[in-house]
């Protein structure tokens, strides 16, 4: 068994590689847009008082929780012939399936972005409010500031993106050479009981969570030595 997953990975399996290349090329694309959306977003929640601020932040943290499924789902129902964008022809494909993920992502950017800003905003506050910058040079300021800090907040949405199934698997199709990404064929592949591909597909997603994750620990470390306790 071992030697079979060796030379799935040493020997360079075209199909094997493929799948891994399209889950880096889903989950990073996601992470990019996420980062689009949720950066500024998170900033200004964690900058901005207004009327209903409490709420929108509960919502924001509530859609962490949100089952990749549902996603899938709701992204199926809007790309589906009888959807709004139905006309598109995007299900089954590589852009719905980054759409699926940017939707897993985006939240879970915004909440990391959000409690990292916020303390930031606490330590240099009052200096950015004497100098009367406007509300959108605050927002790039303390961003800016906190770019090293923020890299967990990318770091936590790739670990997002790249180790789910259920979305990308209802938007995608699972469709072989196309939209099979790690993860769905590893649940393809086990049900075959094709456990040599399962596991060497497997191997390839621990080692990418466990680096995620290592990275993701460190920049915490320095997020807290330079932003405090709550960084």
């Amino acid at each position: 068994m071992l030697s079979q997953i060796w030379q799935l990975l040493a020997a360079g399996d075209t199909a094997a590689w493929h799948i891994v290349g399209v889950s880096l090329r889903v989950s990073g694309s996601s992470v990019l847009l996420g980062l689009l959306l949720g950066l500024p977003l998170g900033a200004w929640l964690a900058v901005h008082a207004f009327p209903g601020r409490g709420t929108l932040v509960a919502l924001l943290n509530s859609l962490l929780g949100l089952p990749s499924v549902i996603v899938g789902l709701l992204v199926y129902l809007l790309l589906s012939r009888s959807g709004p964008l139905g006309g598109l022809g995007l299900l089954f494909s590589v852009p719905a399936m980054i759409l699926a993920q940017t939707l897993l992502t985006t939240p879970l950017i915004a909440a990391v972005t959000r409690q990292i800003v916020a303390e930031s905003w606490r330590l240099h506050g009052d200096p950015l409010r004497s100098l009367r910058l406007r509300a959108l040079q605050r927002v790039r300021w303390l961003l800016w500031d906190c770019r090293h800090a923020l890299l967990v907040a990318a770091l936590a949405g790739f670990g997002r993106a790249v180790s789910e199934v259920g979305a990308v698997m209802i938007a995608g199709g699972n469709i072989e050479g196309y939209t099979r990404t790690m993860t769905t064929a590893i649940a393809l592949e086990t049900s075959k009981g094709d456990l040599p591909l399962a596991l060497a597909l497997g191997t390839v997603l621990m080692a990418l969570v466990l680096l995620v994750n290592a990275a993701a620990a460190l920049l915490r470390q320095h997020a807290a030595a330079r932003y405090g306790e709550g960084a």
